[in-house]
């Protein structure tokens, strides 16, 4: 494997509590001082300092003078993916012991701490995650417009009719490179959300309704007013339409 990426370096930066605490502080895309990101790992400003410094030399943080201060930012988005893709692979791997079973599926455990706008909405590769996006995948269960059997994800023939009256057409997204729809773990939530092909159509839908917004190098992704109610009541509009 002479070309394989060296991916240990980072692996060792991020093995650490207190550094991984500061990373999920900053996975929403803001920039923090060193002071706050010491109080919210639980360090002295001087330890905080040595472990910023070796975050930012092995390149996933970047410096922001501001005065005399100096903000920490993540260095790219693909930071941002790859501590997320990590938290993701550490909620499949860790077994999980006497799950209590609910109608709608495991009951949660405690969720990884990270700032709150990142746990509602965020990027999740291509596609919606975040509390938003989990109630969505099951208001779409809910609704008939797909069905999960397993690790499999349909597209009921009442969905693939709803979505297109909605400009979304199953047969187009077929083409792609990818899972027409697939149920993707959610780090946050502990239930899934919607990924594949359908999944990011949704995403870019729901941006395009002006629903959604992308700040500038951030994984957060910001809901209007109109968004919250027109993406919580998405899979119910039949149902309204049809009362009347």
């Amino acid at each position: 494997m002479e070309h394989a990426p060296c991916i240990s370096q980072i692996a060792t930066l991020l093995a650490d509590p207190k550094r991984s605490a500061m990373m999920w502080a900053l996975m929403d895309g803001t920039a923090r001082q060193a002071e706050e990101l010491a109080l919210l790992a639980g360090l002295s400003p001087s330890s905080a300092s040595a472990h910023l410094g070796r975050l930012s030399a092995g390149g996933l943080l970047k410096v922001e003078i501001r005065g005399r201060k100096r903000f920490f930012r993540l260095a790219a988005p693909e930071v941002g993916a790859a501590v997320e893709a990590l938290a993701s692979a550490t909620l499949v791997s860790t077994p999980r012991k006497l799950p209590v079973v609910f109608k709608r599926g495991v009951m949660p455990t405690k969720a990884p701490s990270a700032p709150a706008s990142l746990m509602r909405a965020r990027l999740c590769d291509d596609h919606l995650g975040g509390t938003l996006a989990a109630d969505l995948y099951q208001h779409l269960l809910d609704a008939g417009w797909i069905e999960q059997c397993e690790q499999r994800v349909i597209v009921t023939h009442k969905g693939a009719s709803q979505l297109a009256e909605r400009g979304l057409f199953i047969q187009a997204l077929a083409h792609r490179n990818a899972r027409i729809a697939c149920a993707c773990p959610d780090w946050s939530e502990r239930r899934p959300h919607l990924g594949g092909a359908l999944g990011a159509a949704l995403l870019q839908l729901f941006m395009q309704s002006g629903w959604l917004s992308l700040p500038n190098d951030s994984r957060a992704v910001q809901v209007t007013v109109l968004g919250q109610q027109e993406i919580r009541q998405f899979a119910e509009q039949e149902v309204v339409e049809m009362a009347f």
